[in-house]
């Protein structure tokens, strides 16, 4: 019985271990990213009928992981529903270089930073270090918005504006005091903002193109 218990505590984690994380990107975009090939490939009927971003970024995979991808690419992958695939030089090889040697289009495009010995079809000067930590950011938790946006610094000279710069700034802008029943001060420090995930902007930025243009 304690084997039987193991094995389908074994079998859980694997399946946890190997499920994709899919996120709306609004406007009907959708992102599916990728742990295992080809466990990870979404495979519901909505899937084939709208855009979405395939993130590939980290993922290795052999020959027969390039196949069933490039068999889910051409099934998916139409002019009404394109596929933006982010990868980048950590990439499996095998990976990538089916669908590099497709030709580029509307239905399928390949982004991802600037690196030796990796050509996607749309090149970003990418710091790996900053992408790896949006990328990481997501799994824990980030929202996709944050991700994707960049903070406006504008000033807006409207009355909520106003009357914030009324208000006295407390000492320590980036610090929060607490009172704890001891009588200590405690000081808990606001977590820094995930970097902004350049080559996931690039493909809803791809996106929203397509769709100002009517091509969707």
């Amino acid at each position: 019985m304690r084997k039987f218990s193991a094995l389908i505590i074994l079998l859980l984690a694997t399946v946890a271990r190997a499920a994709s994380l899919d996120r709306d990107l609004g406007h009907g975009l959708a992102y599916h990213r990728v742990h295992h090939l080809p466990a990870d490939l979404p495979t519901a009927e909505t899937a084939r009928l709208q855009p979405c971003v395939l993130d590939l970024r980290y993922v290795t995979g052999d020959a027969e992981a390039a196949a069933a991808l490039v068999a889910w690419v051409k099934f998916h992958a139409t002019p009404r529903a394109p596929v933006f695939v982010l990868a980048n030089a950590t990439t499996s090889h095998a990976l990538v270089a089916p669908l590099a040697s497709s030709k580029p289009g509307a239905t399928l495009l390949v982004i991802g930073g600037v690196a030796p010995g990796f050509t996607p079809d749309i090149a970003l000067k990418v710091s790996a270090e900053l992408e790896r930590q949006a990328y990481d950011a997501l799994e824990a938790g980030a929202t996709v918005e944050r991700l994707i946006a960049e903070a406006s610094d504008k000033p807006r000279n409207d009355e909520a504006k106003l009357a914030k710069d009324r208000t006295p700034e407390p000492a320590a802008a980036d610090a929060t005091k607490t009172a704890p029943e001891d009588g200590n001060v405690a000081v808990k420090f606001k977590s820094p903002a995930p970097p902004i995930d350049l080559v996931l902007q690039r493909a809803v930025q791809l996106h929203r193109t397509l769709l100002a243009l009517k091509k969707l």
